[in-house]
């Protein structure tokens, strides 16, 4: 596990360690319990002696230099550390396309909050290119290492397929291992927000001549049928050349919606609390109020059942 090795690494350098995690759920001491059973973090820390965070605490902090999250809650331990180092799996996303190094750091964001700026910033664009950006800029890890050894493809996370991949990435910079990542899975980089924001922010030149590899050669890792999710169309140059009552009524045709398998619901009310716009219900049954859903995808990605799918349009099956 790249998780207890870097752990290896840092006792030989005489560094004291803190493990921690934030869950997409509530930030509790028995959720952390949970997650670092389940993950094998406490079997680490047991055998290592290394510290595992149960710090619940936040701090409101300012990013002067953020163009969407001027001020957001963090928790606590990141700003008590000296280095921060950003863990990730390389693993596509069914909305996003891609999750690594840059959105891994939404894990910042203390527990149910990160639901909160879902519902803030329900623009996919916005939420991706700046909100993301936001965070990962101000927390700005030392080192990020994006574990490839197997990763996932697919619709993930929640419904994603291990594929093995073989590889490990390290760069100060989470900005550039993204894209390193995507070569690997030979994702086009422009069908990435994160990415997309990153150069638009200059954090990465536009020509990529700033990024540079060693180590083995990138080319032996290509995987050319990485199954890449069907991510949602961008029509948002259509409500620049539609009148509104035509744009919206369209839009809420083609943009995919999130839809309950009830015979693999097991009616944990995982999608319930984890909504961020507040518009699931148990009725006898899960049930979704798709007029207000705001497509943030949460319960889908969330599900602990795999039971809530992202269900796509004819229409848009036909353009994509």
């Amino acid at each position: 596990m790249v998780v207890k090795v870097v752990c290896e690494m840092l006792l030989k350098l005489n560094c004291k360690i803190i493990i921690g995690d934030s869950p997409g759920g509530p930030y509790t001491v028995p959720s952390l319990k949970s997650i670092y059973k389940s993950t094998g973090m406490k079997d680490i820390a047991d055998e290592l002696g290394v510290e595992l965070n149960y710090d619940i605490s936040e701090i409101k902090v300012e990013n002067k230099n953020a163009k969407a999250l001027k001020y957001m809650n963090i928790i606590t331990p990141i700003t008590k550390v000296d280095h921060i180092i950003n863990i990730c799996k390389l693993k596509t996303h069914g909305m996003a396309t891609f999750t690594g190094g840059v959105k891994n750091l939404y894990g910042s964001i203390a527990g149910l909050q990160k639901a909160e700026i879902h519902y803030r910033f329900p623009n996919e664009e916005i939420f991706c290119e700046d909100v993301l950006l936001d965070i990962c800029s101000y927390v700005n890890p030392s080192l990020t290492i994006m574990d490839g050894v197997v990763g996932m493809e697919g619709e993930g996370p929640s419904a994603g397929i291990p594929r093995k991949i073989g590889v490990t990435l390290v760069s100060p910079s989470p900005y550039m291992i993204d894209i390193v990542a995507c070569r690997v899975i030979n994702l086009d980089i422009n069908k990435v927000s994160t990415i997309r924001g990153s150069i638009k922010r200059e954090y990465i030149k536009k020509d990529l001549s700033d990024i540079s590899i060693v180590g083995d050669n990138i080319e032996r890792f290509i995987i050319k049928d990485f199954k890449i999710p069907k991510t949602s169309k961008d029509f948002r140059l259509l409500s620049s050349t539609m009148p509104r009552f035509i744009h919206e009524p369209l839009t809420r045709m083609i943009t995919p919606k999130p839809v309950v398998s009830h015979k693999d619901c097991v009616k944990c009310k995982k999608c319930i609390e984890v909504c961020p716009a507040k518009v699931i219900i148990l009725n006898n049954k899960i049930e979704i109020d798709l007029n207000k859903c705001i497509r943030c995808f949460c319960c889908h990605e969330l599900c602990p059942k795999k039971a809530i799918d992202i269900k796509r349009s004819i229409i848009f099956k036909l353009i994509k």
